[in-house]
């Protein structure tokens, strides 16, 4: 899908020019069709150098908009949102990506004329390998879906979810990354003890993880069926994860998750 519509973005930090940068790439895009807003002279420059318009004011910048990426802090929203409404109109398509911000609140402030789409991304889409989850407002249309769709799957994978399952996207996804980074730290950390150095440790890591990613989003098959396949009766990797469970790592993670969630439902609050 081309999108021949100006999609603007208000806030154009990482995710946003990740974003911006991911469908310009992928030819879904011409760069005289986005433009940006942001109060932060670096940015505005890095939006320049991509080829964006950049407007002087957030309202400017809504009235210019077909698309909207609301890209700005969740602290900040409501500030953004009042310095918005002045030069938007019902036309205008909202995609918010601020966590923890609902739609109601968004609608509540503009109007419930107005069409939301709310995000929950995740970072590696800076690489063009994220994970989004999608929640349509009430009144989004089909087309509204497909506009949404093609943003993010520019970048990554999405999957339409209802909106009140953001909050386990958030747990999953969202804060994912940072489980496995952590996963891989104390994986090298381990390693070291037995002789590798940092890099070693750290290049066979990230190589597993990134082969593993791939293996199981290819081959079709469940992470189950691919660790049994991993696991040889008495060999290592049984060993690995007999320790594994003796230790909590199951009922450890699930707590993980289940804090995650609580905590993006009391930002949401």
């Amino acid at each position: 899908m081309t999108m021949n519509c100006t999609l603007g973005f208000l806030g154009f930090g990482n995710m946003g020019r990740a974003i911006a940068g991911g469908l310009v790439e992928k030819g879904a895009i011409a760069t005289k069709h986005i433009a940006v807003f942001d109060v932060d002279d670096e940015k505005k420059e890095q939006a320049r150098e991509l080829g964006a318009t950049v407007h002087d004011s957030p309202s400017q910048l809504a009235a210019d908009s077909d698309v909207l990426v609301l890209a700005v802090k969740p602290q900040t929203m409501d500030e953004a949102l009042e310095q918005l409404k002045p030069g938007l109109a019902p036309r205008t398509l909202i995609v918010s990506i601020a966590a923890g911000i609902s739609i109601a609140f968004i609608t509540k402030r503009l109007g419930p004329e107005y069409r939301v789409v709310r995000v929950m991304p995740n970072t590696p889409a800076l690489v063009n390998a994220g994970a989004a989850g999608i929640a349509l407002g009430p009144n989004c249309t089909g087309g509204d879906e497909q506009i949404a769709r093609a943003i993010f799957e520019a970048i990554g994978v999405v999957e339409v979810v209802d909106e009140k399952l953001i909050d386990a996207v958030t747990a999953l996804s969202g804060s994912g990354p940072a489980y496995f980074f952590y996963v891989v730290e104390c994986l090298v950390k381990a390693a070291q003890q037995h002789g590798l150095t940092e890099k070693q440790a750290t290049t066979l890591a990230a190589q597993t993880l990134l082969g593993s990613g791939l293996l199981l989003r290819e081959s079709g098959e469940t992470a189950a069926t691919l660790r049994e396949r991993v696991t040889s009766k008495g060999g290592t990797t049984e060993a690995a994860l007999r320790a594994f469970r003796d230790k909590g790592l199951e009922e450890a993670i699930a707590a993980g998750v289940q804090a995650a969630v609580a905590r993006a439902k009391e930002l949401g609050q």
